[in-house]
């Protein structure tokens, strides 16, 4: 019942038909109790606190998964390249623990989430969970104090921690019908201020980039191998599964994402799309009849920590990486230093 009322929700939030346009007046309530909420934060009648390192927020007002986990593994490659030392909070979604964590190698999904660990395998950088953001940055400098920069992986709409920097990231789909909750997908109006915007798609064109509104940087994901899920260093570039039976599986925000990628690398494949962050405890793949199945890295996470899966031969990983003008990199860390964006 739950997967059919997000599957129509989802299909209504494209476009102003009956569905949305019922809905609409409980869209303008919600727009302006979201403007109210920030404008107090703003004002200083809702606190907020500030941290002693500049932070840049990486969020999306378009509900679920528009790509941040990418984008925020780049920033922080881009960050150190530039000579600092970042470090990543996040809210850790299906996280056991309400306190702030730090992000070991040994942590499980469930108890800090699946992106963080992800983020934290691929940057190596310092990683801690938690509701509060503020506390997560603060238990990350106490604990890391040679970290000068925090990355806040989501959290956008999280005005309790003051930021330096915000970039709000769109995908394909842009502003889907241009209304907020719940007669559309947003979660503030497009028009929302912001200091860098960026768009999650194969193509940015014009109408897409008018859409999203401000100077739109393009962010394209590269995906051309895949290593085994039980043997990492064993990799093969994607073309090489051509011809077999693919399963594609992805429980992530948008899954119709990961098998568009797949299929423009010439591959045929039957798709599995699971809700985001699930957690494969009902082993999707049993009784599945194909000779490869690829998932995403974020999937990869979960799935390498459960004992019935690991070792299943079939399953590969989908490694992605984001690909963006380093100009967005330049004026954030520009901006991080104190002067003014070009």
């Amino acid at each position: 019942m739950v997967s059919s009322l997000e599957s129509t929700l989802t299909r209504a939030w494209l476009r102003r038909g009956p569905l949305a346009l019922a809905l609409w007046p409980l869209s303008l309530l919600f727009r302006l109790l979201a403007a109210l909420r920030a404008r107090l934060f703003r004002a200083g009648l809702l606190a907020s606190e500030g941290l002693p390192v500049p932070v840049i927020v990486v969020g999306n007002i378009f509900i679920g998964g528009t790509g941040k986990t990418p984008l925020t593994i780049w920033l922080a490659e881009q960050l150190r390249a530039a000579g600092f030392r970042p470090g990543v909070i996040s809210r850790g979604h299906g996280s056991a623990e309400s306190e702030a964590r730090e992000v070991t190698p040994a942590a499980r999904a469930g108890e800090v989430g699946d992106e963080p660990l992800l983020i934290a395998a691929r940057t190596g950088c310092p990683v801690v969970v938690g509701r509060r953001r503020a506390a997560a940055g603060r238990r990350l400098l106490a604990l890391h104090p040679e970290v000068d920069v925090l990355i806040a992986d989501d959290g956008l709409q999280h005005y309790a921690l003051r930021r330096d920097v915000e970039v709000v990231l769109f995908d394909g789909r842009g502003v889907g019908n241009g209304w907020t909750l719940p007669a559309g997908p947003l979660r503030e109006p497009p028009s929302r201020r912001r200091d860098f915007t960026v768009v999650n798609t194969p193509e940015l064109t014009p109408a897409l980039a008018a859409a999203v509104g401000g100077r739109a940087f393009q962010m394209r994901l590269d995906g051309g191998m895949a290593e085994a899920l039980r043997a990492p260093g064993q990799r093969q570039p994607l073309a090489a599964f051509r011809g077999q039976r693919i399963l594609a599986a992805a429980g992530i925000g948008n899954p119709g994402r990961f098998f568009g990628m797949l299929r423009a690398h010439g591959l045929q494949v039957e798709e599995m799309a699971l809700p985001d962050h699930h957690d494969f405890l009902d082993d999707p793949f049993r009784g599945v009849s194909a000779d490869v199945i690829l998932v995403t890295e974020k999937d990869a996470v979960k799935c390498r920590q459960l004992e019935n899966i690991n070792n299943d031969p079939r399953l590969w990983v989908v490694p992605v990486t984001a690909q963006i003008d380093t100009a967005l990199a330049a004026q954030i860390v520009e901006k991080c230093r104190g002067r003014p964006t070009a």
